[in-house]
């Protein structure tokens, strides 16, 4: 099997430099559009889809990105992998802007989103010990580093709701929780493409500390795009080292497993399953459905 990476661009990342061969298109899921039109290219032989997750000029508040279609829309257009690029505040102060975050932890702090495929008519839990693709994850480390990013392997992920920035209580709070960085948009993306049994990794971007840093410095819009612009510039390098290091090579499973998510996840008896539902779930579970 070859390698098909798709890559969600978060803030300040709207499109990927060098890809060929390109096409634009938006397939219509069961859960409705994705956040916007999909350009599926080569760098090398390695296939990439990009979908800007909040639409391109930025429309969609992190609230009102549709994940269920995006996560959909990339494994209808045969994604093998996923890897998130997100922008994110640093609740410690190694992590300082500029860097990034390979992320294999998260606490999610999300309230008013779908978190799920899966519902009344056919539940499923499947296993979100360890969401992040390990492997996917060292490889685009690896390629952040020969970008020469500074990079740090492992961090735990705090996803508030948002739209606002952390009040200084909630960041000292989330700081005694032991998280190391903060952003809005990586859940329920996680949980969603472990449903779909999609590999998902996220490099998260340093723009800021927070608030938690100083009581005279606060998380401000012109701060955060300066340093966005930045960040941006070698996450496109990145991506870019991460295709010319996959190109070529065969994909192999994911030794977690990822693909086989849903194997012992399913609970509804088969008697019981709503047959409208298991239509919908046809492009994301339709391998342990048998539709």
């Amino acid at each position: 099997m070859s390698w098909t990476l798709g890559i969600i661009g978060g803030s300040g990342l709207y499109a990927i430099d060098g890809l060929e061969d390109w096409e634009i298109f938006q397939p219509e899921t069961p859960w409705g559009m994705p956040s916007d039109h999909l350009v599926r290219g080569r760098i090398g032989e390695t296939q990439l889809v990009f979908l800007p997750r909040h639409g391109k000029g930025h429309r969609l508040s992190p609230s009102d990105v549709p994940y269920r279609a995006n996560i959909a829309a990339l494994k209808m257009a045969g994604c093998t992998d996923i890897l998130s690029v997100s922008a994110c505040g640093s609740l410690q102060e190694a992590y300082a802007p500029g860097d990034v975050v390979a992320v294999d932890q998260f606490i999610d702090r999300t309230f008013g989103r779908p978190q799920s495929f899966f519902g009344a008519g056919l539940v499923a839990h499947v296993s979100m010990a360890d969401p992040v693709c390990r492997r996917l994850s060292a490889l685009a480390a690896d390629a952040v580093e020969t970008e020469g990013g500074r990079v740090h392997r492992g961090g735990t992920y705090l996803a508030m709701e948002g739209p606002q920035f952390s009040t200084r209580a909630e960041s000292a709070l989330y700081r005694q929780w032991g998280a190391d960085v903060i952003g809005m948009t990586n859940m329920p993306e996680a949980r969603l493409a472990r449903e779909a049994e999609l590999p998902y990794a996220t490099l998260a971007m340093v723009t800021d500390y927070d608030c938690w840093r100083s009581p005279d410095e606060a998380v401000t819009v012109p701060d955060v795009l300066k340093v966005m612009h930045q960040n941006s510039a070698l996450a496109r390098r990145a991506i870019r080292q991460l295709a010319l290091k996959l190109s070529g090579t065969a994909r192999s499973a994911s030794p977690q497993g990822i693909e086989n998510s849903l194997d012992s996840a399913l609970i509804t008896t088969a008697d019981a399953r709503d047959p409208e539902l298991i239509d919908r779930l046809r492009v994301i579970a339709g391998r342990v459905l048998g539709v």
